[in-house]
């Protein structure tokens, strides 16, 4: 059985795996430990490799205010694999069971669902905003939010949303179809045209979708020739940056 102290540690690493990068107050706050005593679990954590501390994301038309913005906390390839094991197999279980029920496809079904979740949840942030390059804000704040550590970088073709984190990420590596879900519900919610050129679960270092800066429908069948010619440049340009070891 786990001494207290290790299982007060998982009881961290967990919290930070479920909610994305947090604060030590955060932690604190959150497993009603004192300020000191989430000092020392975080210090363990830090020495240990299982968690490093980074600057907070920021928007880029946020308000700072004085001071240096607290550090947040995030786990490290070694600390997912040492804490995510039981919650993936459990998940990668269950949807190995779906799977296999004869005469329905319930891991689409429930890949679509939890894409349904996340236009229902943005929904608040973005509701009633007309601006293109707005939207794609307010996604990406909302990603951020769920723990999905996103940015954006504007090109001279597009945007690149770029998921810096992903929590199922061992999960979607089995199952493509929740990451394709993703992708659909990202084009719905935005009213664009997006593809995604990168994932964390195919073995990228960061889950990258491409956005066109003209907000063009999927369903729009005059798409034009130019449109796919950026997306194919774009594409190339990422894979090649990839195979030279740049990240996005």
């Amino acid at each position: 059985m786990k001494k207290s102290e290790d299982r007060t540690r998982d009881q961290v690493a967990r919290a930070i795996l479920e909610n994305g990068p947090l604060t030590a107050a955060e932690l604190s706050s959150k497993l009603k430990l004192t300020a000191a005593g989430i000092r020392r679990h975080l210090d363990f954590l830090l020495e240990a490799g299982i968690l490093e501390a980074k600057e907070p994301f920021r928007l880029s038309n946020a308000v700072r205010g004085r001071g240096r913005p607290s550090k947040v906390f995030v786990l490290t390839d070694q600390g997912r694999a040492d804490f995510e094991h039981s919650y993936d197999d459990l998940a990668v279980s269950a949807l190995s069971f779906m799977a296999s029920v004869p005469d329905r496809n319930l891991v689409q079904e429930f890949a679509e669902s939890r894409a349904r979740e996340i236009a229902r949840l943005s929904r608040k942030d973005l509701e009633g905003e007309t601006s293109h390059s707005k939207k794609i804000e307010k996604l990406s704040h909302f990603l951020n939010e769920e723990g999905y550590a996103t940015t954006i970088k504007s090109t001279a073709i597009g945007v690149e949303l770029c998921q810096h984190h992903c929590p199922i990420a061992h999960v979607a590596s089995q199952f493509g179809e929740l990451c394709e879900a993703e992708t659909e519900i990202f084009s719905h919610i935005l009213g664009s045209h997006v593809q995604r050129l990168a994932t964390i679960a195919r073995g990228d270092g960061v889950c990258t979708t491409y956005i066109p800066h003209s907000p063009i429908l999927s369903n729009n069948n005059q798409q034009t020739q130019q449109d796919h010619k950026n997306q194919k440049t774009q594409k190339n340009t990422h894979t090649n940056q990839r195979r030279d070891g740049v990240s996005s």
